[in-house]
């Protein structure tokens, strides 16, 4: 089974990128599934309902998210319209919207995709008081799951690289992958663990080129000179015309009677 699988989409530049290049990409890799992450979907901060549905036409099948999934007015519509292919981190707490894993049928075959969030250093993004451990969380939803359910695949939103690498150890033999997300920065790392599990620190962003992590390059640098704590309430947005994209994106392979993953390729380019 290939599974194309691409990091934060940020805003609209992310949107006209993989709208550029998905169909040459399923030209060339005849992925089984597309699948991207969408925290970043909408002007940089949440989703709506017509971001979403961009994305779908461009020809995304899947969606994860983050802890922005719920940061526009419009995201209980858009997991009610679009519930069947989004889920969110399941740790955060039950009376949150949204569901945190889905087996989906792939090549007529169960697929696990699960989401979670990091802890580590998230205080500033996340309500620490909504957030559950995200380790406990993995065992619990792997073993509902099931041992049927060969292919599982973690989006693991998360800011700090050691819990990155640690859950990638914790879950590998038992996920077909783990793969980071959240920081946009795509990590040279990309490797098959040693009990079969695919792992990559983080996969990166698809986004405006030239960029900070996909917002005007001018607003980030002028807050980090003048409020670099973040004690004002400061916009910083994505660039509104780009001519350039820049674009990350993991190719799995994965055997699809052991789950185990064969080869993991990271991509990171301009377009």
């Amino acid at each position: 089974m290939i599974i194309l699988f691409f990091g934060d989409i940020v805003g609209k530049p992310g949107r006209q990128a993989v709208a550029k290049i998905l169909p040459g990409l399923k030209k060339e890799i005849k992925p089984d599934l597309t699948v991207a992450n969408i925290e970043n979907l909408a002007h940089g901060k949440g989703v709506t309902i017509s971001t979403v549905d961009e994305l779908i036409k461009a020809g995304i099948d899947f969606f994860t998210s983050g802890n922005h999934i719920y940061d526009k007015p419009e995201y209980k519509a858009v997991l009610e319209r679009f519930g069947d292919k989004i889920i969110r981190p399941a740790n955060f707490a039950p009376d949150y919207p949204g569901d945190g894993f889905k087996i989906i049928k792939v090549k007529d075959q169960d697929v696990l995709f699960f989401n979670l969030l990091g802890q580590v250093f998230m205080e500033k993004q996340v309500d620490q008081s909504a957030i559950g451990n995200p380790f406990h969380s993995a065992n619990d939803i792997i073993s509902s799951a099931g041992d049927e359910v060969k292919i599982r695949i973690l989006d693991f939103h998360a800011e700090a690289t050691s819990e990155m690498k640690a859950m990638g150890f914790f879950l590998d033999g038992r996920a077909s992958a783990v793969l980071g997300t959240h920081t946009h920065i795509p990590t040279a790392d990309a490797q098959v663990l040693p009990g079969g599990t695919g792992y990559v620190t983080d996969i990166g962003m698809t986004g405006a080129a030239h960029s900070v992590i996909g917002v005007d390059k001018d607003m980030a640098i002028a807050r980090l000179l003048d409020d670099p704590g973040r004690t004002k309430k400061t916009t910083i947005e994505p660039p509104d015309d780009c001519i350039e994209f820049e674009t990350s994106y993991i190719v799995l392979e994965i055997d699809e009677h052991t789950g185990k993953c064969q080869n993991i390729d990271s991509v990171w380019k301009i377009v």
